[in-house]
C-alpha cells in the first residue's frame, strides 16, 4: 500500500508554522548557523580527518552551542542521525544512575545499521551532580574507541577539571550585532512583520548577543502589535526605554531630593519597571556621561550597593532614596 506523501508534507509544514520562533528558526544545517565559523570549521576538519576528540562547548545561553553540535551530527550521520546520537539534558537527568544506565548502555551497544563513532550530547552539563561527573570520567575513557562525548554548559567552572582535561574546549561568545541584524531581517520578511529600524536596534540592544532572546522579544511584540515600534519593544519586555532613563537622569542631576524621588517612583510605578533594571540602565547612563572619573566611581559604588541590597530583598523605596541621595551628594563633589 502506497502512502500519499503530499498530505504528510502539508501537516509537517502546518505543524512548523505553529511552533514558537525559537524552534521554528533553529538552524537545521551548518549553513544556517550565523556565527562561530572558526569553531565550526575546526570541528568539521576533525570530522573529515576522522580525528574527532571529545568536545566541551561553553558560553552564554542563546549563542548556538546546541544548534552547532546537532548540525555537525546531521552532517556526520545523514539519515542515520537519530540512531547514532544520544542527547540528554542534564538539567532533567543529572544523577549517577543516568551515567550507569542510559549512557553506558548506549555506548556499549553495537550499531548494526551504521558503523562508525557514536555521539553522546550532554546539554547543560554544569547541572550534573559531582558524583555523576566523576563517574563519567571512566565512561569517557572506556568507550573512546567507538563513542565521542560533547559536553555543553554555560559555566565551565562547574565542570570538574578531570572532565575538562579530557575534552577540546570551545567558547561560544555572544553573537555580534552584524550577525543578528541579517537573521532578524530574514525572519521579519518571512513572517511579514512591520518592524521599525529603531525597534530592531532595541531588540539587538536588549538581547545582549543572545539569539534566543531576540526571537522571543520579536515574537512577543508581533503578537501584541501590528506595527512594532521602539516603544512597543520596551513595553513588551518591561525594560526601561532610553527616554525613561534620560528623564530620570535629568531629574536626579537637577531637581531637589523630594522632586527627584517622586519622579523616579512615579515613572517606575506607571510603567511597572523593576528597580534592578533601572539600576542597570542608570549604570550605563552614568558611564556614558561626561562626569569626571571621581564622580563616576562614587556613583557606580552606590549603584552596586543598591543592586546587592535588592538581591537580598531590601525595601525598594529605601533603595530609591539611596540612589537619589547619591546623585544629590555628587553636586557637592562638583563644587
Amino acid at each position: 500500500m502506497e502512502v500519499d506523501e503530499a498530505p504528510l508534507e502539508k501537516v509537517t509544514r502546518e505543524a512548523r508554522d505553529h511552533l514558537p520562533f525559537v524552534e521554528k528558526y533553529r538552524p537545521d544545517s551548518l549553513d544556517d548557523i550565523i556565527s562561530h565559523t572558526e569553531i565550526i570549521d575546526t570541528v568539521c576538519k576533525f570530522v573529515d580527518e576522522r580525528k574527532l576528540p571529545h568536545l566541551l562547548f561553553h558560553g552564554p545561553p542563546g549563542t548556538g552551542k546546541t544548534s552547532c553540535i546537532l548540525a555537525i551530527a546531521k552532517k556526520m550521520y545523514g539519515k542515520h542521525y537519530h540512531n547514532m546520537i544520544l542527547e540528554l539534558n542534564a538539567s532533567d537527568e543529572r544523577g549517577i544512575s543516568v551515567v550507569r544506565d542510559k549512557i553506558k548502555a548506549f555506548c556499549s551497544t553495537q550499531q548494526i545499521i551504521n558503523k562508525g563513532l557514536k555521539l553522546v550530547i550532554l546539554d547543560e552539563c554544569d547541572a550534573i551532580t559531582s558524583a555523576a561527573q566523576f563517574a563519567l570520567r571512566r565512561v569517557v575513557e572506556k568507550f573512546t574507541k567507538n563513542t565521542r562525548f560533547c559536553f555543553i554548559c554555560n559555566y565551565v567552572s562547574k565542570v570538574i577539571p578531570a572532565l575538562q582535561s579530557r575534552c577540546t574546549r570551545f567558547r561560544f561568545s555572544p553573537l555580534k550585532n552584524e550577525h543578528i541584524v541579517g537573521k532578524l531581517d530574514d525572519i521579519t520578511k518571512a513572517e511579514k512583520l512591520k518592524v521599525t529600524k529603531g525597534a530592531k536596534e532595541s531588540i539587538i540592544t536588549l538581547s545582549e548577543g543572545d539569539m534566543r532572546k531576540v526571537l522571543n522579544i520579536l515574537e512577543s511584540a508581533s503578537l501584541a502589535h501590528d506595527k512594532i515600534s521602539e516603544e512597543d519593544i520596551y513595553s513588551c519586555t518591561g525594560k526601561p526605554s532610553p527616554s525613561d532613563t534620560e528623564k530620570i537622569m535629568e531629574s536626579l542631576l537637577q531637581d531637589d531630593f523630594k522632586e527627584a524621588f517622586e519622579t523616579f517612583m512615579t515613572l517606575k510605578t506607571a510603567k511597572s519597571l523593576t528597580l534592578e533594571d533601572l539600576v542597570r540602565s542608570l549604570h550605563k547612563s552614568v558611564m556614558s556621561t561626561d562626569l569626571n572619573n571621581k564622580i563616576k566611581i562614587f556613583l557606580v559604588k552606590r549603584l552596586a550597593n543598591v543592586e546587592q541590597r535588592i538581591a537580598i530583598g531590601c525595601n525598594e523605596k529605601l533603595q530609591v532614596s539611596s540612589i537619589v541621595g547619591a546623585f544629590i551628594e555628587i553636586r557637592t563633589l562638583k563644587k
